[in-house]
């Protein structure tokens, strides 16, 4: 190399130099978005860029007097709005308003947000250049004001009702979302937290919620009370059918054995009344048999066999007693058998 190209070279590197020792380097961390200003420039657009730099990325821009660099941090941010202890310092940041039957109440409100990186160049030119503006210029503002539009319509005691809470707490998110979403902000949850009335006004509530409570814990008992009556009057019922039916089968066969044992003394009633007649119409063919002279045969027959080696003694009658009178015995004998037979005859058709 010539004396000459060695100067030249100095000449260059001297010209050179102030241009590389005001070179910057900026870079982003993994949770961070890069936005580039140009204040004037001889090349391209004046202003914000309209170009995101990504996450975990090194970029050298020159030179450094004529651009800005900002960045914005992706990761998930919370902004915690509530009641400060007695040892700290500064106001309290809970969100105070009136429900819609007038009362005041202070609630704590945690929001979860992040950035939307796409959005960071319209923050630089609408909010801030950093993470701490956007928090500050428009968070805390627009939740201070949307949380109250979503809550002030509840009144006192649904703040002790946990649905309702957790819908109107949904309902904060929502509004958020549609005011913040384009300007650059994503809404992911509002949670409330706790909240505190007058003293003496959440006294009358906390007695009232126990006074409900108290009734609604009879009311169970009292409807516990019904339910075991009609499962008692309902096993009753079962048992009383249960012996209806027991003593109805009874009594059918009460009424078969008393039906059988009719039957029974009706045809042996009607057997002795058939025997009785057909002995009744034998001593009448009898009685008949007898009136007639085959009967008086028959009569002195037996009494003939009746007298059969006895022993007959005439006695003589009259006043004198040598008058000797005859009776006619046969006469008399015949008489008498006749007496008896009817008289036999009668006693056997009773």
């Amino acid at each position: 190399m010539t004396r000459m190209d060695l100067r030249m070279l100095g000449l260059f590197v001297l010209l050179a130099l102030p241009v590389v020792q005001g070179c910057a380097c900026h870079s982003t961390d993994s949770n961070e978005v890069g936005v580039l200003t140009r204040k004037f420039t001889l090349v391209g657009s004046r202003g914000v860029q309209a170009e995101t730099y990504a996450p975990g990325a090194t970029y050298f821009f020159f030179p450094p007097f004529s651009t800005d660099w900002n960045t914005f941090e992706t990761k998930l941010q919370n902004l915690r709005m509530r009641i400060k202890g007695d040892e700290e310092k500064g106001r309290s940041d809970d969100i105070e308003f009136k429900t819609v039957d007038g009362n005041d109440i202070a609630v704590d409100v945690t929001v979860a947000w992040r950035i939307d990186p796409a959005k960071a160049p319209h923050l630089v030119q609408k909010v801030g250049r950093s993470t701490l503006d956007v928090e500050n210029r428009l968070m805390r503002p627009a939740t201070r004001a949307l949380v109250r539009d979503a809550l002030n319509v509840l009144r006192s005691e649904d703040f002790y009702t946990a649905d309702k809470r957790f819908a109107a707490a949904e309902n904060a998110r929502k509004l958020m979302e549609e005011a913040l979403a384009p300007e650059g902000v994503i809404v992911e949850q509002v949670i409330l937290q706790e909240h505190r009335f007058n003293p003496e006004y959440e006294k009358v509530i906390r007695e009232k919620k126990l006074a409900e409570q108290t009734a609604e814990k009879l009311r169970s008992e009292a409807q516990a009370a019904a339910e075991e009556a009609k499962r008692n009057l309902e096993s009753a019922k079962g048992t009383v059918s249960q012996k209806i039916a027991q003593a109805q089968g009874e009594l059918e066969q009460t009424k078969l054995a008393a039906d059988a044992e009719l039957v029974r003394a009706t045809n042996e009633a009607t057997a002795i009344l058939k025997e009785a007649e057909a002995k009744s119409k034998g001593i009448a063919k009898e009685n008949e048999a007898l009136a007639g002279a085959g009967g008086r045969t028959m009569v002195k027959l037996r009494i003939a066999e009746a007298l059969q080696g006895k022993q007959i003694i005439f006695m003589p009658s009259g006043r004198g007693g040598a008058t000797l009178q005859t009776m006619d015995m046969n006469q008399i004998l015949s008489q008498y058998a006749v007496s008896k037979s009817a008289q036999s005859s009668a006693n056997g058709g009773q």
